[in-house]
This record gives C-alpha cells, structure tokens and sequence, in this order.
C-alpha cells in the first residue's frame, strides 16, 4: 500500500471510532485522551532524547496521562486539586531530579523538557474534554458537536493543504523546518477550512447546539483555526528537525506516531475552546 492509501484505511477506521467515543464522553473520552497524551508524550520525550536532553521520561508520561483523567474527575464532582497541589508536581520532578540525576545530569534542562512535555501532550488535548462539556453548551449531541467543530477544521485543514499543495504547489512555505509544505497548500487549507467553519456554524451547531457563529465571524474563526492547526504541524516538525528523525514512530500506518497524528489539535483545541467562549452567540429560532 501506498503511504496516501494507508492514511485513507487508517482514517476509515479511526474516525468513526473518535466520533463514537466523542458522543458518548465521560470516561471513554477521558480514557482516550489518556492514551492519545501518554503516547505522545511517550514520542516527545524521545525527541528530546535526540537532542541531547535528558527529560524524567517515565514521570513525564505517567503525569501527561494522568491530565485528562483529573480533568474527567473534576467534571464528575469527585476530585478538583487545588492549584497549589499541581505546584508541587514542579517540586516533586525537581527532587526526582536531585537524586537521579544530580548537578552532573542537567537537571534544570532535564526538568524543563519533562514539563514542556506534560502540558504540550496531556495539557492540550484535554482540551477536547472540556469542549465536550462545554459550559455553553447541554446534553451529549451538543457537547459532540461543538468537539467535532475544531476536529473537522483541522482535518479539513490537512487534507485542502495536501490536495492544493499537489496540485499547484511550487513555493516552499518554510523548507528549514518542513520541505515538503508549500504556500499553496497552506492557502488551500485555509480556504477549506472557511467553507467547513461557514457551513457549521450555520447548519450543524444551531441544529445540536442551539447556538451558532455570525457568518463573518464564522469565516474569521475558520481562517485562525487554520491558521493555528498548521502552525501546531509546523512546530512539531521543528521539534523532530532538531532531533533529526522523519516520524516520531512507527505507531500509526500511515501516519507516524500519535504525535504526528495530534500535533495540529494540540494548537487548535485549546484555542478553539477559547475563542468559542468568547464568539458564540444563540442560534435563531
């Protein structure tokens, strides 16, 4: 199989299983997310590996795993920890340091990375947790919804800037970092990403959700959706650049590793769930 044919099984497969799992939230989203953090987190610190630094592997994706999960248990009413009790994982993973790895190994570097790695994975696609439950919206259809919104913009994203950079592409868009991204392709993507962001916000939230976006700020946020969920692409292929590998695994046919396969949504979620509880407006009756 050709690397575009496995790209199109994987996502056969994979995406039905991400929108079951969206619908139905709760621990099966958590524990999703979970896994997606860990592996990721698991791929980053490897990276970083390549480059000389010495993250506190281990700690590091347990902690990353553990995000989403303690998101999903303040959801649930049973355990919200206190802001000063996340300021002591920064001291448990400097003591973790002090004993194994002493002045000798870095540690201020080894710590850096390790926390760099915790809230770049596990930090950001918890994102997705909190827009399932989002605030403004109620019931398991509208919080699926609103999830699937930066989803799709960043998949539709991905496929207008392979299709466009294909067809006319000719100008790098930055060949330090990415070789093989082009300015048409990031245009493509951007102009794919406005008709699914306008198409959305007039059809599908106000149908689930019962709210919707203006149509121009509609084509507003579907430009900086864009926008960001190449940047995220473009960042994570500076990260393997400097630690000189192509994927960062083998996990995913296709694909990559599960970084690979997240890098755009850990931009776009977060700011995603920002930017929506700032723009939506009631939908029309």
């Amino acid at each position: 199989m050709t690397e575009f044919a496995k790209r199109v099984a994987f996502a056969v497969v994979a995406a039905p299983a991400v929108v079951a799992i969206g619908l139905a939230g709760g621990a099966a989203l958590a524990a999703l997310l979970s896994v997606a953090s860990a592996l990721a987190a698991h791929e980053f610190f490897l990276a970083a590996r390549e480059t000389g630094q010495r993250p506190l592997h281990a700690h590091g994706v347990v902690l990353a795993a553990l995000v989403p999960l303690l998101v999903h248990a303040s959801q649930l009413g049973l355990w919200v920890p206190p802001v000063a009790w996340l300021m002591l994982v920064v001291l448990e993973l400097l003591t973790v340091a002090l004993f194994l790895r002493g002045s000798a190994g870095r540690p201020i570097e080894a710590v850096g990375s390790t926390l760099l790695g915790i809230v770049y994975t596990g930090g950001m696609l918890s994102f997705a947790y909190a827009l399932r439950y989002h605030p403004y919206v109620i019931g398991a259809g509208a919080g699926a919804s609103l999830l699937a919104f930066p989803l799709l913009l960043t998949w539709g994203t991905d496929s207008g800037a392979f299709f466009f950079g294909k067809w006319l592409g000719v100008r790098k868009l930055m060949p330090t970092v990415s070789p093989g991204k082009t300015v048409a392709g990031a245009v493509g993507g951007v102009a794919v990403a406005i008709v699914i962001s306008v198409a959305y916000a007039r059809l599908a939230l106000p149908a689930y959700a019962m709210v919707t976006l203006t149509p121009w700020v509609a084509v507003v946020f579907g430009i900086v959706m864009s926008v960001v969920a190449q940047v995220g692409d473009l960042v994570e292929s500076m990260v393997k650049r400097q630690a000189g590998v192509k994927d960062s695994s083998h996990l995913i046919p296709g694909h990559g590793g599960m970084f690979d396969r997240v890098d755009s949504l850990l931009f776009a979620l977060p700011v995603a769930y920002v930017l929506l509880s700032w723009l939506l407006v009631p939908a029309p009756r």
